[in-house]
């Protein structure tokens, strides 16, 4: 079975929810970039907002290359979005963490999901510098999403982790010898080539003896990011 990685348990994560709800809900996307998920939406009332700013260039971080935000229904800044409708699910993904007051987002698409209706929300727990300089935030805890969705009157049905502390290790030594070439830090390849297999591949070891992909013992130390699902009072 080939290994799950941080991107491909997400993005296997997101099209397993949004399948899930019922036919013809209505949906907002938040902060949809590239609308990358609408394809799982077919059977949703789908909508997609964006501030539209990124453009996918930049010297600082990691950075896409393009950015394509010609999908979008409307743009705007996240606090700006009209509260005259509300909706059965609001989406967010890998989006809080780009955002100037990431408290202040969640209580706006608190307001924006109708009573019974779901918040959906993945970030990373922390994060390398990307899409700079729309980077405010390096990550979230799980009491981050406790903690705010519950004052918010919000049920928090599901609260899963990507992956552990290994798993990370595993994905961070993988950039190791990419990262020394673009900063320019000395070491000797050969040797480092040599050392990072050899970390990487005691690392997946011990992820694999860590528990289920999604239940790593080493979760609540260090994983890529939190799962979310809240059900807002009806």
């Amino acid at each position: 079975m080939k290994r799950l990685k941080n991107l491909a348990a997400r993005d296997q994560w997101i099209e397993k929810t949004l399948k899930s709800l019922p036919d013809g809900s209505s949906l907002l996307d938040v902060g949809a970039g590239e609308c990358a998920y609408k394809p799982h939406c077919s059977h949703l009332d789908y909508l997609a907002q964006d501030i539209a700013e990124y453009d996918g260039s930049g010297e600082t971080g990691l950075h896409t290359g393009a950015w394509d935000t010609s999908k979008l229904d409307f743009v705007c800044d996240l606090y700006d979005i009209p509260e005259d409708r509300q909706f059965d699910a609001v989406f967010c993904s890998e989006v809080l963490e780009h955002v100037v007051d990431p408290v202040r987002a969640v209580e706006k698409m608190a307001r924006l999901v109708k009573p019974g209706g779901c918040m959906i929300i993945t970030a990373p727990f922390n994060s390398l510098t990307h899409f700079a300089p729309y980077h405010y935030c390096t990550g979230f805890s799980q009491f981050f999403y406790k903690l705010h969705l519950e004052r918010l009157d919000f049920n928090v049905e599901e609260l899963t982790a990507n992956g552990g502390y290994f798993d990370m290790m595993d994905q961070e030594l993988g950039r190791f010898s990419r990262t020394r070439r673009q900063y320019k830090a000395w070491f000797r390849e050969p040797i480092s080539f040599v050392l990072i297999q050899l970390a990487r591949l005691s690392a997946r070891m011990v992820a694999a003896w860590d528990g289920p992909r999604m239940a790593r013992n080493s979760s609540e130390l260090q994983t890529f990011g939190w799962f979310v699902v809240g059900r807002k009072a009806g």
